[in-house]
C-alpha cells in the first residue's frame, strides 16, 4: 500500500512563496514518477508538475512554467513543489500523485495515469 501525505500548505499573498512537501510511506518510492495536480472549486483537476522517478527529467504546466520547481529528495521518500510569485488563481487544492509508469508513458500530466494520490493540502493566495 502506499500513502502519500502533504504538507506545506497555507494562505499567503500574491506574490508570495510556499514550498510543499509530499513524503510518500512505500518501499518502491524511488521507481515511482511522482506529481503535483491541483483543483479549484467548480473546475477540473489540473496538472502542475511532474518528476522522474531518478529526477533527471521534469514536466510543467503552462500556467506555472518559471514560478514553480518540483524536485525529489529519494533519501527521504519525499517530493517538493516550490512555489513562487504566487497569484491568486494559484489558490487551490494541491495534490500530491505517484504511479510507477506515468512518467515513462509520457502521461504525467493526466491525472488518470496516477494510481496513488494523498489528501490535498490547501494553497490560498491573497490580493
Amino acid at each position: 500500500q502506499v500513502q502519500l501525505v502533504e504538507s506545506g500548505g497555507g494562505s499567503v499573498e500574491a506574490g508570495g512563496y510556499l514550498r510543499l512537501s509530499c513524503v510518500v510511506s512505500s518501499r518502491t518510492y524511488s521507481a515511482n514518477c511522482m506529481a503535483w495536480f491541483r483543483q479549484a472549486p467548480g473546475k477540473e483537476r489540473e496538472s502542475v508538475a511532474a518528476i522522474y522517478a531518478g529526477g533527471g527529467r521534469t514536466y510543467y504546466g503552462e500556467s506555472v512554467k518559471d514560478r514553480f520547481s518540483i524536485s525529489r529528495d529519494n533519501a527521504k521518500n519525499t517530493v517538493y513543489l516550490a512555489m513562487n510569485s504566487l497569484r491568486p488563481e494559484d489558490t487551490a487544492m494541491y495534490y500530491c500523485a505517484a504511479d510507477p509508469f506515468a512518467c515513462r508513458a509520457l502521461n504525467y500530466s493526466d491525472f488518470r495515469s496516477f494510481a496513488f494520490w494523498g489528501q490535498g493540502t490547501q494553497v490560498t493566495v491573497t490580493s
